[in-house]
């Protein structure tokens, strides 16, 4: 068992040299109001690559996400190294970013650290319906934890959830969504947050490498998908989708070709620690 201040310590560490060396929130594009999830839209989907030349991956990647975890592709791996969180208390910002609402952390929120290397944990945001799907089933939401190593590499965590008993992080939000839900581009001070109310709840992850789900789609993200799906009511699932406002009644991407990608379901070492 990993000792957990050791563990702090080197995580602090490797945040403040993210802090230092990447002035972005993450490689996520800031103002999402350019582009559409509209299948009819000139900017919808099928044409984010040709919006900005620098969002080209969009249409031309070979490991773009989200895709199908479908049981025939899957590898089960019993174990595949560690899996290691470790987040705490920070302030937080929420931003209406035109198709989503974003968790952007301003200080040291913790990290992850997966086979060695550490990711500081930089925001979370929400997807309707879920973006991944499972033997083709799409869930009602998914929340994706976005972070970054000290050499700029994004590994993401992604939690599905249907409908079902509340949330008890989006709960805690609820005032908060309500007040921006007019205000595109706007954001809301939340002041301290804990990431360590957001529930995972499962040892057993998918793995694979993709791409960001929104432009400029840059590739090589390592993504974690939690094989257990959490619950989110109604009313909290409709307050994340009326707060932006858009022309589609989605702000899921569309599947993506898998390309033989290999795609692992695993089981986490006994080091990995949650609350359920």
């Amino acid at each position: 068992m990993t000792n957990l201040p050791t563990r702090s310590l080197v995580c602090s560490f490797f945040i403040v040299l993210v802090l230092h060396s990447f002035s972005a929130t993450s490689h996520e594009v800031k103002d999402e109001r350019e582009f559409s999830y509209s299948a009819t839209s000139p900017r919808g989907p099928a044409r984010w690559g040709e919006i900005h030349a620098e969002w080209g991956a969009c249409s031309h990647g070979k490991m773009q996400s989200p895709i199908d975890m479908s049981s025939e592709r899957v590898d089960m791996i019993s174990r595949l190294g560690s899996f290691k969180r470790s987040y705490k208390l920070t302030y937080a910002v929420l931003r209406n970013r035109g198709h989503d609402m974003m968790l952007r952390f301003e200080a040291e929120a913790g990290c992850i650290e997966i086979n060695g290397t550490v990711y500081a944990l930089r925001q979370c945001h929400w997807h309707s319906p879920s973006e991944h799907t499972i033997n083709r089933i799409r869930y009602d939401l998914e929340l994706h934890l976005v972070h970054e190593s000290a050499d700029g590499r994004i590994a993401v965590v992604g939690i599905l959830y249907k409908i079902g008993a509340p949330d008890s992080f989006l709960s805690s939000l609820t005032d908060d969504l309500a007040a921006v839900t007019d205000i595109t581009g706007g954001e809301r001070d939340v002041g301290v947050i804990d990431p360590r109310v957001i529930k995972i709840g499962s040892g057993e992850f998918y793995r694979y490498i993709g791409s960001l789900t929104v432009p400029p789609c840059t590739e090589n993200v390592l993504w974690n998908i939690a094989k257990k799906v959490r619950t989110v009511t109604w009313e909290q699932l409709i307050l994340l989708r009326v707060a932006v406002h858009d022309e589609s009644n989605t702000n899921a991407r569309p599947l993506q070709a898998i390309n033989k990608r290999s795609i692992e379901l695993y089981r986490v070492d006994d080091d990995y620690e949650e609350e359920n």
